[in-house]
């Protein structure tokens, strides 16, 4: 016998509880889903592209070139003293006559150019020695170059020397980029990338060419203007008379050369890192949101395949001594303005020199305006730059290089 059967209907208020029961905090339908929208504004904010990128800084270049420019100045002053008092003292030895006076300058200069003739003379003798065994014609060609060559050594003023000195270790970094092995490593320490973070190819780079056009057109113009620029630190330096004896004006030009490619060099640097290298993130940075972007799509065809082939620029390493040498080009200008200099392109005339550095600034002002990447046009502003500020202030600064020297290592201190 079966019991007697019950609606569902009426048992099913007792098994589950009424919907008007429920709170409205448990409910489900008051609360819907969050959308895809709301999630990421509720979200924490994503950083940039821009703002995620690592600035390159400026800060250990700058302390290199000012501690780099003091070390090689106070090294040029003291060999300066340590020459002039070897050259002063060595007169004093060969006459009685200047126990009275000093040796001036022009005295002790004309002592070693006697003394460098006669150490050419001994070359070519110990040279006729050596090749006493060789045939006679071919003896006679090896010493008639060597004495043309020695001859022109010893007639060179003493600036054009010292920069024929630097040509060669100039072709000698040269040649070592040739030898395939090497060239990594020539290309981590002898070219300077600003965002590499290293300082000591600031001092590499201005010796190092990969091009012999480079280095030809770098030699050349280094051998002009160098031995000009000495020419003018040697009248400087008269102007002291008998208070500060020079017996020779290359390491006050070696020391300019050195710090004028370090600035110029730094000038570069900062220029990459705080102009060119915010515009590359900045092209990076739109360059991608155009590509990826549905918006784009909206954009007219032309605008928008301009806008998306546009390549970011990248920043390259610089290298060679273009640098210093306007330095030396602009400290000439001053210093002689009526020169002349020939052009060594067509048409071949002479124009005033201050004329053609000032072409040269202008063509660098427009190569930084119209992106021109073939020179390193920060870099040539900058040298040019430390010219006019070493003409106005360099030989003062010498002087004050060279009495602190003489302060410190007198007997009295």
């Amino acid at each position: 016998m079966h019991p007697p059967s019950r609606s569902f209907v009426h048992s099913l208020p007792r098994s589950f509880p009424r919907i008007w029961r429920i709170t409205p905090e448990k409910s489900f339908q008051s609360t819907p889903l969050p959308t895809f929208r709301d999630q990421v504004v509720r979200s924490t904010e994503v950083e940039s592209f821009s703002s995620r990128v690592p600035r390159p800084t400026v800060r250990n270049q700058v302390l290199f070139f000012i501690g780099g420019s003091l070390l090689v100045y106070s090294i040029a002053a003291s060999q300066t003293e340590i020459d002039t008092e070897y050259w002063s003292k060595r007169l004093v030895s060969v006459s009685h006559r200047w126990t009275l006076r000093p040796p001036s300058t022009e005295e002790m200069r004309k002592a070693q150019y006697l003394e460098l003739g006669k150490y050419l003379q001994t070359q070519v003798n110990q040279l006729k020695d050596t090749l006493t065994e060789w045939p006679l014609a071919l003896r006679n060609l090896v010493l008639s170059v060597y004495v043309q060559a020695a001859q022109s050594y010893l007639d060179a003023p003493e600036g054009r020397r010292l920069c024929w000195l630097i040509c060669g270790v100039n072709a000698a970094i040269y040649l070592v980029w040739k030898i395939p092995r090497l060239a990594p490593f020539m290309s981590r320490s002898f070219t300077h990338h600003p965002l590499s973070g290293r300082s000591y190819t600031l001092l590499t780079s201005m010796f190092s060419h990969k091009s012999f056009i480079h280095l030809l057109a770098n030699s050349m113009a280094l051998a002009s203007f160098g031995s000009a620029a000495t020419h003018y630190f040697t009248l400087e330096q008269l102007k002291h008379g008998e208070h500060q004896q020079e017996a020779t004006a290359k390491w006050h030009f070696l020391a300019f050369f050195i710090s004028a490619g370090l600035f110029s060099g730094l000038v570069s640097h900062v220029a990459a890192c705080k102009v060119l290298f915010p515009r590359l993130i900045t092209q990076y940075t739109a360059s991608a949101v155009i590509k990826n972007s549905p918006a784009a799509a909206a954009i007219s065809s032309t605008a928008a395949k301009t806008a998306t082939s546009t390549a970011p620029r990248e920043i390259l390493p610089s290298l060679g001594a273009s640098g210093a040498i306007y330095a030396a080009v602009t400290v000439s200008a001053l210093a002689f303005p009526d020169a002349q200099v020939s052009l060594i392109f067509p048409p071949f005339i002479s124009i005033p020199i201050q004329a053609g550095v000032g072409g040269m600034v202008v063509l660098d002002m427009i190569g930084i305006v119209r992106g021109w990447r073939m020179f390193d046009h920060y870099a040539h502003l900058g040298g040019a730059a430390f010219g006019v500020m070493y003409y106005m202030y360099g030989p003062q600064w010498w002087a004050f290089m060279r009495s602190e020297y003489q302060q410190l290592h007198s007997p009295t201190s």
